[in-house]
């Protein structure tokens, strides 16, 4: 049986994800959650994180941690704020943006990341980030819920002057999860992987 075939629409109007897309952060993650394990004497490997990247509970039950939910979060925030200010940005980010704002190709971005994260991150790369015609939070009081939930690209897509039609919006994601809310939302999509993902 062969595939249905696609049907792609023109494009006029993009929207990024920002961890593990434009900034290289997800290692980041990695790290300050290692340092958490040590002190447990388990390892934070791979497999554990693309089980449940940031769900602290799910992390707490499968390495048998001897903490609350509420203080992996806090332990994990305080390691946060420590590796964030070092997150450099992804290959080839800065040359694409710069691109797309000499072609006058109208972009944003779209994050779960609140504006405390955003700010822990970008602190290196404001000049970078300030290209952006938009940039939504997950705390922005637009959004109801944050990624993988659809309302937060639904959200951002209404701030394009004017809203263009969902089908001519290209999403960059980099998690299986986020790409298929995406296409739910009639957006087309573009995965970028983590070179540790099969």
């Amino acid at each position: 049986m062969t595939a249905p075939p696609l049907h792609y629409h023109p494009i006029t109007h993009l929207i990024f994800d920002m961890d593990g897309l434009l900034l290289d952060t997800e290692w980041l993650y990695s790290v300050a959650f290692q340092e958490i394990r040590d002190c447990y004497e388990k390892k934070y490997s791979w497999d554990v994180k693309s089980l449940v990247m940031e769900a602290a509970q799910i992390i707490i039950d499968i390495l048998q941690l001897l903490m609350s939910k509420e203080e992996l979060v806090e332990e994990s925030q305080t390691k946060l704020k420590e590796v964030f200010p070092i997150a450099v940005l992804m290959s080839g980010a800065e040359k694409f943006i710069i691109h797309l704002q000499k072609h006058s190709i109208p972009f944003a971005m779209a994050t779960s990341s609140g504006s405390a994260s955003l700010e822990m991150k970008a602190s290196q790369h404001k000049e970078f980030f300030s290209l952006f015609s938009h940039i939504m939070l997950g705390d922005d009081p637009k959004v109801q819920h944050s990624k993988p939930d659809p309302n937060i690209l639904l959200a951002y897509a209404k701030r394009f002057s004017p809203c263009p039609p969902m089908e001519k919006c290209l999403v960059f994601e980099d998690a299986l999860n986020e790409l298929e809310v995406t296409l739910a939302t009639g957006m087309q999509v573009v995965m970028v992987p983590d070179r540790n993902l099969s």
